[in-house]
């Protein structure tokens, strides 16, 4: 069991917090709100917060993943702003901005943040084919919907 991360959901972000000295703390979790809204409402939609960590002297290290390049842009800015609202000087903060397309996530809703955070923070993929999604969409698709009863009692009396 690791006691240095811990997982958040704030909004639509899922964020993993690692901080290496313990347990993040609850100044840790503020610190991590401040950082989300500064990035919801200066980066695109599609930018998502995916891991904060924590080093030496209160630095954050902020991993952001998106399918939209420009976001690159606004990270700059973002650690300063950030680093001003913390307290903190500008060198510690920084945001890390990775960029990926379209075609290697699937942009559902949960299923977007998922992949997100594998792509940047070394998760475990889900073990799923395009092979196998196929077949049981057309397995399903082939035996359409199953038959119901048509009284509770019906189940009862079947076995």
């Amino acid at each position: 069991m690791e006691f240095d991360s811990d997982w958040l959901t704030l909004g639509r972000h899922r964020v993993c917090l690692r901080s290496p000295g313990g347990f993040p703390t609850e100044g840790m979790r503020t610190a991590v709100d401040v950082i989300r809204i500064a990035i919801e409402n200066n980066m695109s939609a599609r930018a998502r917060l995916v891991d904060v960590a924590v080093r030496e002297e209160k630095s954050y290290d902020v991993s952001v993943g998106t399918t939209f390049a420009e976001d690159r842009l606004c990270a700059p800015q973002l650690e300063a702003a950030i680093a001003t609202v913390l307290g903190l000087m500008p060198s510690q903060v920084r945001i890390f901005v990775t960029v990926v397309t379209q075609e290697e996530v699937d942009l559902h809703f949960g299923v977007y943040e998922r992949m997100l955070a594998e792509k940047i923070s070394g998760l475990a993929p889900i073990r799923r084919t395009e092979q196998n999604s196929a077949r049981l969409c057309a397995q399903s698709s082939a035996q359409g919907a199953p038959e119901l009863p048509d009284t509770p009692n019906a189940l009862r009396n079947k076995g």
